[in-house]
């Protein structure tokens, strides 16, 4: 673990002194991958350019890539291929592919043979490399294909251009050790790194300092982060965290259900900064898929455990992922994966359509489900959990709720705005008020339950 040198940062702002230059990063993926793009564009702006909404202005052009599933990959090459002929245009265009995506050997060999005019090609890790591989190819260095930084070491003290001011995601620690077979992740992010809890903590206290209302800690397992000279687990962590001044909630993500412990769940119950929601991905029902999956536990445990939380957390809700049609996935598995949705009565659920990734172990298993069946299956999920958050939603009719506005979506009447908010526990609540509440809290009344949001009036500005 180290700290930043911003060397190269100096170099390359001296070199294009003078010139208005753009830089233009496209973001794909999960909120790690958005906090990544937080610190490029701080790498850029701290370089001298100037950011835009369009590669066509740019003279910069990076691509933060996901490896997530197959669609997206291929979305995004689709996209690497138009800026062909912006590069045509503009030659001293720099065109810089890094994420998930490149991390794959296959992905690395198709940029080089299909993509030449991509100028360089980094992994998850050397990010901080950024500045030194620029200034080298405006100095008139040679196109660098790749560069990974096999470590893995966390590199602290990069700056941050926040999406919005009011609230911020705040890594905890990088890459995954559970190696879920359908999963990609462990293979393009590298093993379990803990960032220190002081740089943890300093960052959260700068943000609330700063008026950020909401903190969301990331993470692939934060349940499984230790200090790497303490061992402090992260149940401490939330408490220290929770013990900054300041008007503001504490989120996190994602929580894998074999490491959320008792510990946990107490500390949730007992922090008032800490929101009442739980992200908890079961992904399957069914006991023998969730073996296949190697996701580490059983339908009965798992159950268990959301027993455990909802006794002890006033207000809990909870959300999870599941994957529909993994390979061998029978009629029976497809039921007791039904069963689970229906026992537990999720807030809400993701759902994806299994998805082959090269590389993992589940792209090998046989008896891989046909797409049309898989889209069977996923639309009676969809059916099942639409009822089940519906029926959790409509309980909450009349309740007055605290949320955190982060939307202004349109006109309403009465010179007011449709504005978008979450509560304590994640929900969506669209409710008529000024457009200056955005970024604040108020307090509404529900007054119409549906699905997947509830509609709201308000009561007061907070």
């Amino acid at each position: 673990m180290r700290y930043y040198n911003p060397e190269y940062e100096n170099k390359v702002r001296q070199f294009i002194e003078g010139s208005r230059r753009k830089a233009y990063i496209k973001t794909y993926g999960c909120q790690q991958n958005v906090s990544d793009s937080e610190k490029i564009a701080a790498l850029a702006e701290n370089m001298g350019y100037e950011l835009c909404d369009s590669p066509r202005e740019a003279s910069l052009v990076v691509f933060n890539t996901c490896a997530v599933r197959h669609s997206a990959e291929q979305k995004i090459l689709g996209n690497v291929g138009m800026l062909h002929a912006l590069k045509e245009k503009n030659p001293s265009m720099i065109i810089v592919l890094c994420g998930c995506m490149t991390q794959q050997e296959h992905v690395a060999e198709d940029i080089k043979k299909r993509y030449s005019f991509v100028d360089i090609v980094i992994g998850t890790s050397a990010i901080h490399e950024l500045p030194r591989l620029i200034f080298e190819r405006l100095t008139g260095g040679k196109k660098i294909r790749t560069l990974y930084d096999e470590s893995g070491e966390i590199v602290e003290g990069i700056d941050n251009v926040r999406n919005e001011s009011f609230r911020a995601f705040v890594p905890i620690m990088y890459g995954c050790n559970n190696f879920c077979t359908y999963c990609i992740v462990p293979y393009v992010r590298g093993r379990e790194r803990s960032r220190r809890a002081g740089d943890v903590v300093a960052e959260a206290a700068s943000l609330v300092a700063g008026g950020c209302r909401e903190i969301t800690l990331l993470g692939q397992n934060v349940n499984s982060y230790r200090e790497p000279e303490t061992g402090e687990n992260f149940p401490q962590l939330l408490r220290r965290i929770a013990g900054i001044e300041g008007d503001f909630k504490i989120r996190f993500m994602t929580s894998h259900p074999k490491d959320a412990s008792d510990e946990l769940i107490d500390v949730i119950a007992s922090c008032d900064k800490i929101a009442k929601h739980i992200h908890l991905p079961v992904q399957s029902g069914s006991d023998r898929v969730l073996k296949a999956m190697n996701r580490k536990y059983t339908r009965d445990g798992y159950l268990a455990l959301v027993k455990r939380a909802r006794e002890r957390i006033d207000g809990l809700c909870i959300t999870s992922d599941m994957i529909v049609g993994f390979p061998g996935e029978t009629e029976e598995d497809f039921a007791d994966t039904l069963s689970l949705v229906d026992e537990v009565g999720y807030d809400s659920l993701f759902t994806f359509l299994y998805s082959i990734r090269e590389g993992t172990p589940a792209a090998k298993m046989p008896d891989q489900i046909p797409r049309d069946e898989k889209q069977r299956r996923f639309d009676a999920l969809v059916e099942l959990q639409t009822q089940k958050g519906f029926e959790r939603n409509a309980a909450m009719k009349g309740t007055e709720l605290t949320v955190l506005v982060d939307e202004v979506k349109s006109d309403a009447p009465g010179g007011l705005k449709l504005l978008s908010s979450r509560t304590d526990g994640n929900k969506i609540v669209e409710f008529a008020g000024p457009a200056e509440l955005y970024g604040n809290y108020a307090r509404v009344r529900v007054t119409e339950p549906m699905s997947w949001l509830l509609k709201g009036e308000l009561i007061a500005e907070k």
